[in-house]
């Protein structure tokens, strides 16, 4: 009897872990790079609330970089703009991880960026950098709750 029930918890607790795991493996996301971008989009909208995303576009570039190019309407103006965050190629060499998901291959935080043709200086791509991270770690902890 006493076997059977540990045998029993065993049992479930797999299924449970097997569960859990294809939870949290569930179909296709939308690449850290290019959520990452948007979020540096918000920091630098007015009211970021308003912002209608209408076009995403990668262009990797192996060496010469990748570039997520985001087409967007912000702060109630129904003028299309344009970012384009850059990112550095960071691969040592060819894995199995980016046989299977290229844009693994870059760096998973901006080396420049510009909105509407703009580049953003240094100082003020590094502040979006902290907003925006502050803004995911805050997220990460009220998910956690």
């Amino acid at each position: 009897m006493m076997e059977t029930t540990k045998s029993s918890i065993r049992t479930l607790s797999c299924v449970l872990l097997g569960t859990v795991l294809a939870a949290g493996c569930s179909g296709a996301r939308e690449d850290v790079r290019i959520s990452f971008c948007k979020q540096l989009v918000m920091t630098q909208v007015d009211d970021p609330g308003t912002v209608r995303w209408n076009q995403v576009k990668t262009n990797p570039r192996r060496y010469s970089g990748l570039s997520v190019v985001l087409g967007f309407e912000a702060d109630g103006n129904e003028h299309p703009r344009q970012a384009v965050c850059h990112y550095r190629y960071n691969a040592v060499d060819d894995t199995a991880l980016m046989l299977s998901d290229p844009l693994s291959a870059y760096a998973t935080s901006p080396e420049t960026m510009t909105i509407d043709g703009e580049p953003l200086p240094r100082p003020v791509l590094a502040k979006a950098v902290k907003a925006a991270m502050i803004q995911q770690g805050k997220a990460f902890i009220d998910r956690m709750r």
